[in-house]
């Protein structure tokens, strides 16, 4: 077979390794990368195909690790891994025509197949990819025949220009369908996601270095659709994501009593409010993300007893949840007074840890007249005066956290504080709890959104005045720009946060890989929310802005849109042909018309024929066949000629035109 075949094929395999590499076990990935290491060798010494029993033993293996990784051979990843494995066996014994065409077919339902794995603009342009090497290897297939060029750039270019020329052709057709095709309802939802896989982002559990670990990634958590001009202040934009109050010297938890619903939520409505849509990042994300006092305005949805937001059960795909944000709106429960077992839950402490911290709070609430709120302001004072730094390096703690955190390193992230700040609120007894989430974001580079990334990470206090919590942040005191302008911004103007050794270096990698994530998670919500989100309700949208009151205006639209486009094709091939014919055939036309009807060209006479019929017809002397014969050797010369010049064409021209000069001085006599 052709080389450029051969590279089509290990091209096509490669882009599938590349796609599935991510989903696929290890061992199933090494596998496939041997077995086009394999074929590369083999076709480029156009050696037979593989051993059946090599070819055996490839699936035999290849199927046991698809077995041992997923313990069935049923499901979307298992499912999909033995599809691509019974396409690199095919690709193993190749040897005909028929083969190439059967596996370049296959490897185009193994690349949709990707999509189950993920419907991400990555995934999109290398199952594209995938696409193209696929149709310009069987385009190879079917002008290998013909063609005997050897391998080079340019025939390679010529190829994919001939193929994208195609594919350019059949777009209008898509948009059209994508655009006004009745969209139904899908009975499953793609991708479904594995829940045993882990996830980035805020956990159900809290110890000091998590935030800090969490924050050091610009990876996105979630976008905020709405108007960015409502938005509230960047210190006040905390989002909440569950309360942690229950601590066991080392890690924070969640009671489940936080967990139960608030079905008897109710509010007062004003034109203040500011309404949104919280769009996750990963669909595996357990919490919505809402500004502090939001209540959900979608019945899929609720309200837990410590403000966090929760669906009724997981639906399987990213969408958008409507929020609205009441802010200082007043706000009923039912439930007036804190219960007491819940202020006695949030005064817990360990006390066999952290004894020094212990005395510590004991002797300024003392010096605070046990008044809760001049203690909590003596207390953040404190927490300003005493040189404490905050860091994403803070370094390892022992035993008693609490008490080498406030008297020995000083040194931490927001947790540290967090965590610090209740449990000296505790010690004295005022119920205090931390709720973690995110602070800040930064607007989209569309202005039309607000970004949330996993950098954004925060935890904070709140505590228990007069019946009602009271949001205190720590941080706010320690680094009061975290909170104002955001993390992303303090990042990017003071380096030395990250700490250690090599903060430079730290430093500019984390500045390039944010960049790099912001136009990538932006290029993908436009994706997400443009094409992949294009539901039944963004069908309707879109035919309400156009005017079209029904599905059957729509369909009738749909039909007469092909049909122009059809016209539209046809119409143009017509005229490339006319502009496109050839100066030389005009021309022997406009000579055959001339003629009598009997002595006209002919559909199956050749051009030398037609000119030996007219000349022995028309009994012409010796110079006339001698011109004859020359327009027909020049023309000949024309046709069959390797190389078409120039100064030929314009002599064949003359040579036409002077037969016809010719001939019409026997037009009155023929007629």
């Amino acid at each position: 077979m052709n080389r450029l075949i051969n590279n089509s094929i290990i091209l096509t395999l490669g882009i599938i390794l590349i796609t599935q590499s991510i989903f696929l076990p290890f061992a199933v990935s090494a596998l496939f990368a041997v077995v086009i290491i394999i074929l590369y060798f083999k076709l480029a010494k156009q050696e037979k195909r593989i051993s059946k029993v090599i070819t055996f033993l490839f699936v035999i293996v290849s199927l046991a690790a698809i077995f041992f990784s997923y313990k069935t051979f049923i499901g979307i990843e298992a499912g999909v891994a033995v599809l691509a494995t019974f396409l690199f066996a095919k690709a193993m014994e190749i040897k005909a025509k028929r083969d190439v065409i059967i596996l370049l077919n296959f490897a185009l339902f193994v690349s949709a197949s990707s999509f189950l794995y993920s419907q991400s603009l990555w995934m999109a342009l290398l199952v594209i990819s995938c696409l193209l090497s696929c149709l310009v290897g069987l385009y190879r297939l079917q002008t290998s025949e013909f063609s005997n060029h050897q391998i080079s750039k340019i025939s390679i270019f010529q190829d994919a220009r001939h193929v994208g020329k195609f594919i350019v052709f059949a777009l209008p057709f898509f948009i059209l369908l994508f655009l006004f095709f009745p969209r139904l309802p899908p009975l499953w939802h793609i991708p479904i996601p594995d829940q045993n896989k882990g996830i980035t982002g805020i956990s159900e559990t809290m110890s000091p270095g998590d935030i800090a670990e969490l924050s050091q990634s610009s990876e996105l958590a979630f976008r905020i659709i709405g108007d960015m001009k409502k938005l509230p202040n960047q210190s006040d934009l905390y989002w909440r994501g569950l309360v942690l109050d229950q601590y066991d010297g080392q890690q924070w938890t969640s009671n489940f009593a936080n967990q139960q619903p608030s079905l008897n939520a109710h509010f007062e409505k004003s034109s203040q409010n500011f309404e949104y849509e919280y769009l996750a990042a990963d669909v595996r994300t357990k919490w919505v993300m809402s500004l502090e006092k939001s209540v959900p305005i979608q019945e899929k949805y609720v309200l837990r007893t410590d403000w966090s937001v929760v669906p009724i059960r997981p639906n399987g795909r990213i969408q958008p949840v409507k929020m609205q944000w009441i802010g200082k709106a007043q706000f009923n429960l039912n439930v007036n007074v804190v219960p007491n077992w819940v202020q006695s839950s949030n005064t817990r402490a360990p006390t066999q840890f952290d004894l020094q911290a212990q005395q510590f709070a004991q002797n300024l609430f003392v010096k605070s007249n046990r008044n809760p709120e001049l203690y909590i302001q003596n207390l953040l004072k404190w927490f300003k005066e005493n040189n404490f730094t905050y860091t994403l390096s803070p370094g390892l703690l022992g035993q008693n956290r609490i008490d080498e955190f406030l008297f020995k390193s000083k040194q931490g992230f927001c947790e540290h504080y967090a965590s610090s700040f209740v449990m000296l609120m505790r010690y004295v007894g005022i119920p205090a709890r931390i709720v973690v989430g995110y602070q800040g974001g930064q607007l989209a580079p569309d202005s039309e959104s607000w970004e949330v990334r996993q950098l954004d990470a925060h935890a904070w206090t709140e505590v228990l005045i007069g019946q009602e919590w009271i949001r205190y942040d720590p941080t706010a005191i320690i680094a009061p720009e975290r909170v104002d302008r955001g993390m992303q911004n303090l990042i990017a103007n003071n380096q030395q946060v990250f700490g250690g050794s090599h903060t430079s270096w730290k430093y500019q990698q984390f500045n390039f890989l944010n960049k790099a994530r912001i136009w990538s998670d932006y290029l993908t919500y436009q994706w997400q929310s443009k094409v992949v989100g294009y539901d039944v309700q963004s069908q309707k949208k879109w035919f309400d802005r156009l005017g079209f009151s029904n599905t059957y205006t729509a369909i009738l639209v749909l039909i007469f849109g092909i049909l122009l486009i059809v016209s539209a094709y046809f119409s143009w091939i017509y005229y490339l042909t006319f502009k496109c014919r050839d100066k030389v055939q005009l021309t022997l036309n406009r000579l055959s018309k001339q003629l009598p009807i009997h002595l006209q060209k002919k559909p199956y006479e050749s051009v030398a024929s037609w000119l030996i019929c007219v000349s022995s017809a028309l009994e012409l002397n010796e110079h006339e066949q001698a011109l004859i014969c020359e327009l027909i050797n020049s023309y000949q010369k024309y046709v069959y000629g390797a190389n078409k010049d120039e100064k030929d064409i314009q002599i064949l021209l003359k040579l036409i035109n002077s037969c016809s000069a010719m001939l019409a001085q026997y037009k009155k006599g023929l007629s």
